[in-house]
């Protein structure tokens, strides 16, 4: 024997009551069932309080948000009846619509709006779709009564939030059900008192029902059929990677309802624990899944059962040095709140009883401050309580689980997840059960606290997601954009949050698709605001997030120390943060150390080329970098490595432009700046204190040829340059050598500049774009450590990029 309840999303329209429909037929053939709960169509409770608002306040809206609940309910019928059910459904529908007409116009007479007229417009809600469900089961040939669940629940006074009375309730049930065997169509959430007025179990109250008449009536089993697969390890719509518990026992139940598991209404556990009900959480759209079981027993896999949060509480504080060994403080306090019925969430007191911290709802804050003020009015005055104090925005997290009463290291793991991630704790409490750990914490780091807490305790290895936000879309970001989509299988992990160029900027707690990116960009994204966009990262506030900078922005180099000091990690493709002055640099390493987050930069130098990591590697293996040398330009490189007497300097410059291999001005190749500023990073990583303007920089372009305004003219006049180009060579061919643009650092000294080298030189045999770097050092004294390789192009970037961001993640 069971009994079951759909809530309110299981019923939305008609189609989704047919669902339902095929759903109960199915459940139907072994008999089992005796009834059956239902909420609300989904929303329709919210639009009669909007209503029953507007017409409390005399505006005359509430006729049109009226007409909408009548057209929304006969839509329904007309779409889910047969023609010869629908005249005797309609008819019935329409008189209980007229009747909720004819308490709305008087509200709106009278302009007041008592808690127990709300209750009663509220009821209509489930008295219209059970009307309408059960005309439409027994229009499938489903034999059903309504029953008004009135009828037999019997509760006290308190509108609003109504405690049931159990015995009369129970014999009610009891008896109802001897005289009744058909299926029974149950209204959820509604009840009556002593004196036959109509009064609701709060919001959430049919689940609270199904329990209700569940538990009197001794079934198997309770089933309660909603939008998700069971309980789930935490909220989905906060945690991408919870997923559904196959068993808990009830008090794993209760406690995570209490602390804001949605899928549970906290009363529900209560009649089916006392009798020892499975209560069975299942899922309307995936009736084949299991879900969960609530009952006496609980097994599990991990130490903790679930996560759960209430998103936005108050925090009240009684402090002051006279509370210390005084007995009765924290008495007087629970007393004075309880009076004013004002529930108390989590309570925490120092061990000094110096203060007592308490979180209540936030609607509930200025009236608890009021009445702890009256309560200690006398101790104010006197300085023994110094004040109450109010804090606001504030979360509750809690870690759920049976399990943790025996498991060692439960509580360290929690605290260690928020303290690695910059979550601050403002409160903790634990009960003696160690049944659950609560911890207060600022409501910005709600969604963060919760993800971190999940892979934790639930991860088993599994690698945590890196959420980018990404500056810049223009080459190398379009390149690395389309390279992680490309290779799934290996960067799936990378989940892009934010974007923004020089124009647009598109950013939120969702991942974006990056399928279509430059469309989704254009489409909806948002006017660009470079500092805007940092703060959205923080106030996202995801762990694992990495600010990735492809742009060659000054302006976004100068706030990466605002970015470290929030806690994000960068990847920067830029060189101009780790070239600005050195003071800078250092700072940047330094807030990096301080906020423990990594600042690399890998493709500074010479994109995918493992030159920064090389020389970290030797620097922690205790070697000293004492001389540099680098061919850092892909494009002099190739040039260097092509000119020949059959080729000439305009010809190969040329070619190298049509490959793509220079700037769009091939001057800004040529007068060596760039080369420069990679020399410089790698100097500042090798420990030395130097500027770019100490760099003696070799400008391969003749001053006269500088003062050309566009490219294209000077394009046009290359071949000018042949016969200067053309003497250079031949002095290195005379000496046997090769002609290489090499930038160096040796003594405290450094320059960039076209050089001829030997047979002996370890950059004599470079071709193509190749780059190569050689460190000399204590430990390489006799023969250089050369790295050479591609060391430029967009693919090769986004490779270099990737690997600095999985060297931050793992």
């Amino acid at each position: 024997m069971k009994i079951l309840k759909f809530g309110g999303s299981s019923i939305r329209d008609a189609e989704r009551i047919k669902n339902v429909i095929n759903i109960v037929k199915n459940e139907l053939k072994d008999n089992s069932i005796i009834g059956i709960v239902f909420s609300a169509f989904q929303g329709v409770t919210d639009e009669l309080l909007n209503v029953s608002r507007l017409a409390a306040d005399r505006n005359e809206l509430y006729l049109i948000e009226l007409s909408k609940i009548k057209e929304r309910h006969i839509k329904t019928t007309v779409e889910l009846l047969s023609a010869k059910t629908l005249i005797k459904t309609e008819a019935s529908v329409i008189r209980v619509l007229d009747e909720l007409g004819e308490i709305l116009k008087g509200v709106y007479l009278i302009k007041e709006l008592s808690p127990k007229t709300l209750d009663l417009v509220l009821s209509f809600g489930e008295l219209l779709s059970n009307n309408i469900i059960s005309y439409a089961f027994l229009d499938n040939k489903i034999e059903n009564e309504l029953l008004d669940a009135r009828d037999i629940i019997v509760a006290d006074r308190n509108f609003g939030s109504a405690r049931v009375l159990f015995d009369k309730t129970d014999n009610n049930i009891i008896n109802y059900f001897k005289e009744h065997k058909k299926l029974q169509i149950i209204t959820g959430f509604v009840a009556s008192t002593l004196q036959k007025e109509t009064i609701t179990l709060g919001r959430g109250g049919s689940d609270y029902t199904v329990s209700i008449i569940g538990a009197a009536l001794g079934v198997n089993s309770i089933e309660i059929w909603s939008d998700v697969n069971g309980v789930l390890t935490a909220d989905p719509k906060k945690v991408r990677d919870a997923f559904s518990i196959s068993n808990m026992d009830y008090e794993e139940a209760m406690e995570l309802s209490h602390f804001g598991a949605k899928v549970i209404y906290p009363p529900t556990m209560h009649p089916a624990a006392v009798k020892k009900i499975s209560v069975i959480i299942r899922n309307t759209f995936n009736p084949g899944f299991a879900g969960t079981k609530i009952s006496s027993h609980s097994d599990s896999d991990y130490p903790i059962k679930g996560i759960s949060s209430i998103d936005d509480v108050t925090i009240i504080r009684v402090e002051g040095s006279g509370m210390i060994g005084v007995a009765g403080i924290a008495q007087r306090v629970f007393s004075a709140l309880a009076k004013n019925e004002i529930n108390i969430i989590l309570i925490t007191q120092a061990s000094s009883e110096h203060s007592i911290c308490l979180a209540i709802m936030p609607y509930n804050a200025s009236r608890a401050k009021s009445a702890l003020e009256e309560e200690f009015a006398i101790e104010l005055k006197m300085g023994i309580v110094n004040k109450i104090i109010l804090e606001k925005d504030f979360s509750v997290i809690a870690v759920v689980g049976k399990h943790m009463r025996n498991t060692l290291g439960i509580a360290g793991k929690f605290f260690s997840a928020l303290g690695d991630n910059f979550i601050n704790i403002s409160a903790i409490a634990q009960g003696s059960s160690e049944l659950n750990i609560s911890a207060v914490i600022s409501r910005k780091d709600e969604l963060k606290a919760l993800n971190v807490i999940h892979h934790k305790f639930f991860s088993s290895g599994k690698p945590e997601p890196i959420h980018m936000f990404l500056a810049g879309y223009g080459s190398v970001g379009s390149q690395l954009v389309n390279l992680i989509n490309s290779n799934q299988d290996l960067y799936h992990r990378i989940r892009l949050h934010g974007i923004i160029n020089t124009k647009k900027m598109l950013i939120g707690g969702k991942e974006i698709s990056i399928n279509n990116l430059s469309k989704e960009l254009s489409e909806r994204g948002e006017k660009a605001d470079l500092l805007g966009f940092v703060d959205r990262i923080k106030t996202i506030n995801y762990m694992n997030s990495v600010f990735v900078d492809c742009t060659a922005s000054d302006e976004t180099a100068e706030i990466y120390d605002d970015i470290l000091n929030k806690g994000i990690n960068i990847v920067a493709a830029n060189k101009r943060a780790t070239t600005k002055s050195y003071p800078y640099y250092l700072k940047l390493k330094d807030s990096s150390v301080k906020n423990k987050v990594k600042f690399l930069y890998e493709t500074n130098v010479a994109a995918a080329l493992p030159v920064i990591s090389t020389m970290n590697d030797l620097k922690r293996a205790g070697d000293k970098i004492i001389k540099i040398e680098g061919v850092l330009s892909g494009t002099l490189s190739f040039l260097f490595n092509n000119l020949s007497p059959a080729k000439k300097f305009s010809r190969v410059l040329k070619e190298a432009k049509e490959k793509g291999y220079t700037e769009p001005d091939v001057r800004d190749d040529l007068k060596g700046t760039d080369s420069a500023r990679k020399i410089l990073v790698l100097i500042r990583e090798a420990g030395f204190n130097l500027e770019l303007a100490d760099i003696k920089v070799e400008n391969l372009v003749p001053s006269e040829y500088r003062k050309i305004v566009s490219s294209e003219e000077f394009m046009k006049r290359l071949p000018e340059l042949d016969d200067h180009f053309d003497k250079i060579l031949n002095h290195a061919l005379v000496n046997k050598c090769r002609l290489r643009y090499i930038a160096s650092f040796n003594e405290g000294i450094a320059d960039v500049k076209l050089k001829e080298v030997d047979e002996t030189h370890p950059f004599y045999n470079l071709s193509g774009t190749e780059n190569v770097i050689a460190y000399y050092t204590d430990y390489y004294n006799t023969a250089p450590q050369v790295i050479n390789g591609p060391g430029a192009g967009t693919q090769l970037t986004s490779v270099g990029i990737i690997s600095d961001i999985f060297k931050i993640f793992g």
